[in-house]
């Protein structure tokens, strides 16, 4: 069987924690920032986790799936 190839779209977007979890950044904090307010874009800045909902999509497209 041939092997998955990664979507590359995803791999610029997500990373791997060392367990294995897979990070993600927050949406809205690339433009329009200065109706924003600095606690909402502070808030922003950070990594999260992906969703458990989203986790088999992410990984398929991140060809980890086996």
């Amino acid at each position: 069987m041939p092997k998955i190839k990664t979507n590359s779209g995803a791999k610029k977007r997500f990373a791997l924690t060392g367990s294995g979890k897979i990070k993600r950044k927050h949406a809205y904090h690339s433009h329009i920032l200065t109706k924003k307010t600095k606690k909402q874009k502070r808030n922003l800045d950070h990594f999260t986790l992906v969703d458990k909902t989203n986790v088999s999509a992410v990984k398929e497209l991140l060809a980890l799936k086996s």
